[in-house]
C-alpha cells in the first residue's frame, strides 16, 4: 500500500526537517526545561528558607551557649543566696545591722514593696561610711553576696577627709512560697508602702 505517490522537493524536505526541529525543540522545551526550571526554583526557595532556619537555630544557640558560661560562672548552685519567704523582713533587717555593724554610721531607708505573682521585692536605700575602700568593698560582697538573696540597683562612692562614703540603692527579693499574706503585702503586680 502506498501512501505517498510522490517524491518530495528538496524545499518540502527541509520544511519537514524544520518542523520535526521545532516539534522537538518544543517537547524538549515542556518535558525536560521547564521541569528542570520548576525544579531548580524550588529548591533554591527551599535553600533560602532552611538558610533563614540555621540563622535563627545558631542565634539561639549563641543565646544558650551565654547563658550556660553564666551558669557556669555561677558555679555550685550551694553558692546562689537564699530568697526568704514573705515576710523576711526582720531578717533581713538584722542581716544589714550585722554588715554594717563596723561601719563609723549608716541609714537604712525601706520604700515601696513590690510583688509579680509569688515574687517580692523589698527596695532600699543605704548609706554608710568607712575608713577606707577595702572595708567598703567589703561590706558590699557581703550584701551581694549574704545569706539573704539581694540585688544592688546603684551605688554611688565618694572619699571625704579620709572617710569612704557609699550611697546605693538595692533589692532584697522574697517569694510568696510558704509565706504568710498580710496587710503590707500588696496584690499580685502593685506597690505598697513598707
Amino acid at each position: 500500500m502506498k501512501i505517498m505517490s510522490r517524491n518530495f522537493t528538496l524545499a518540502e524536505k527541509l520544511l519537514l526537517v524544520a518542523l520535526a526541529l521545532v516539534l522537538v525543540g518544543l517537547a524538549y522545551y515542556y518535558f525536560v526545561d521547564t521541569p528542570v526550571r520548576k525544579s531548580i526554583e524550588s529548591s533554591q526557595a527551599e535553600m533560602e528558607m532552611l538558610q533563614t532556619e540555621l540563622t535563627g537555630v545558631q542565634g539561639r544557640l549563641a543565646y544558650l551557649t551565654g547563658i550556660q558560661k553564666n551558669l557556669d560562672a555561677l558555679g555550685d548552685i550551694d553558692s546562689l543566696t537564699w530568697m526568704g519567704s514573705y515576710n523576711n523582713s526582720k531578717a533581713e533587717v538584722k542581716f544589714l545591722n550585722d554588715v554594717l555593724a563596723n561601719t563609723k554610721n549608716y541609714s537604712i531607708s525601706f520604700a515601696n514593696v513590690t510583688r509579680n505573682g509569688d515574687q517580692i521585692r523589698r527596695n532600699f536605700t543605704l548609706k554608710f561610711q568607712t575608713s577606707n575602700y577595702e572595708e567598703a568593698q567589703d561590706i558590699m560582697t557581703q550584701l551581694i553576696q549574704g545569706e539573704n538573696r539581694c540585688l544592688v540597683g546603684d551605688m554611688k562612692c565618694s572619699l571625704s577627709s579620709g572617710t569612704v562614703t557609699i550611697n546605693a540603692t538595692a533589692t532584697f527579693y522574697e517569694t510568696m512560697v510558704d509565706g504568710e499574706p498580710d496587710a503590707g503585702l500588696p496584690a499580685d503586680g502593685a506597690k505598697a508602702n513598707r
